[in-house]
């Protein structure tokens, strides 16, 4: 059983204390932030803020001129760490403690370079961009995230990385004081996820599907529950979906040669966001799969469940875990150990920085129960 916790480098960048918290834990390393989209975070441990504004999507290594130059997709630096190499910094910095380090690098949510180039951004069915979506059916996309992850391991001494949005994301996106909440059921939210742009129209049409007919269809799925997408359609859609989330992780994977992969994704083949549905392929490139088990019901074993069927038995299955709220403190122990009788291999921990001092003791909570269960 590998337990990590997840963390950002500006958690361990001035506190002092962060590896000591962490080697107490006992948990087996870190996931850190390495590439990560505009984010608000709390800094309950750091003696000199409470909160960090992380404005935009970024590096947290050096911007390498060799590496970027004449690209249109590039990552931009993030102004808010004074550190130009503010993950080296902090991954150095817990492996000098014995604590190993995965590079956490989130790939295809930039809402800095969608809203730039929406010609490379996800598009609805009513022709929208969604500037927080890059389609990796585009091969300037799939450049972009195999650079930035090539450039996110460069010199570092890792244990692994772990790719999120690691595909395609789609129409939900908490973010900008969202209002979308309720307009839209699951399944109306699903027509609405497929990507429409011209890439992708041109993989359909080159499957023998008609774009103009693909797009009236999925129209006439949002606006009435009455009309549903003929299954021959609705397969061929989302083989285009799984063909570009699997060149996409092709690339990127052979940026990284020689690393452990652990990859965010979902048993729900039409899942989009960071956790993107399984294709069949997925399972043949990576070392685990993470779900996403937040929810502490019945849900989330089961998901456990449905990914190790759907995966070869040497890819092990990590159950993603938060001790944030809404979870009560009573609840994290005990969903734990319903995870590892599910057949989790691994507990992925959110947030050893988020995880205030009312809370730390729930990650210790968490260690504890996965390690004896």
């Amino acid at each position: 059983m590998r337990v990590l916790v997840h963390a950002y480098p500006w958690d361990v960048i001035g506190d002092p204390l962060f590896t000591g918290r962490v080697q107490a834990l006992g948990c087996d390393g870190v996931n850190l932030a390495a590439a990560y989209h505009t984010v608000r975070a709390a800094t309950p441990w750091h003696p000199e803020r409470a909160y960090l504004d992380a404005r935009h999507s970024a590096l947290y290594r050096p911007l390498r001129e060799e590496a970027w130059a004449g690209r249109r997709l590039a990552p931009a630096r993030p102004g808010w760490m004074d550190d130009p190499d503010s993950f080296g910094t902090a991954a150095r910095t817990l492996t000098d403690a014995d604590i190993p380090v995965t590079a956490w690098i989130v790939l295809t949510h930039n809402s800095r370079l969608g809203e730039a180039h929406p010609d490379v951004s996800v598009v609805n069915c009513f022709g929208q961009p969604y500037p927080w979506a890059l389609c990796p059916s585009h091969a300037e996309v799939r450049d972009y995230a195999a650079t930035l992850a090539a450039e996110a391991v460069r010199d570092v001494p890792l244990a692994g990385v772990l790719l999120e949005a690691c595909g395609q994301l789609g129409a939900d996106h908490g973010g900008h004081h969202d209002k979308t909440d309720g307009a839209y059921d699951a399944r109306a939210r699903r027509m609405l996820s497929v990507c429409c742009c011209a890439a992708c129209q041109a993989s359909w049409a080159a499957r023998g599907l008609d774009p103009r007919r693909a797009v009236r269809d999925l129209r006439a799925a949002v606006r009435s529950r009455e009309h549903d997408l003929d299954p021959a359609m609705a397969a061929a859609l989302l083989a285009v979906r799984h063909e570009a989330a699997d060149e996409l992780r092709h690339q990127v994977i052979g940026a990284v040669p020689g690393r452990r992969v652990s990859l965010h994704a979902s048993p729900d083949p039409w899942a989009t966001g960071a956790n993107p549905g399984l294709s069949p392929n997925a399972g043949k490139e990576v070392d685990t799969v993470v779900v996403q088990c937040w929810p502490t019901g019945p849900e989330s074993p089961d998901r456990v469940r449905l990914a190790h069927h759907m995966l070869p038995d040497q890819v092990a299955v990590g159950a993603y875990v938060t001790v944030l709220p809404p979870v009560r403190p009573e609840e994290p122990a005990p969903h734990v150990r319903r995870l590892v009788e599910a057949g989790a291999n691994e507990i992925h921990l959110y947030h050893a920085g988020l995880a205030g001092p009312a809370r730390h003791g729930l990650l210790a909570d968490a260690v504890r129960a996965a390690t004896t269960a």
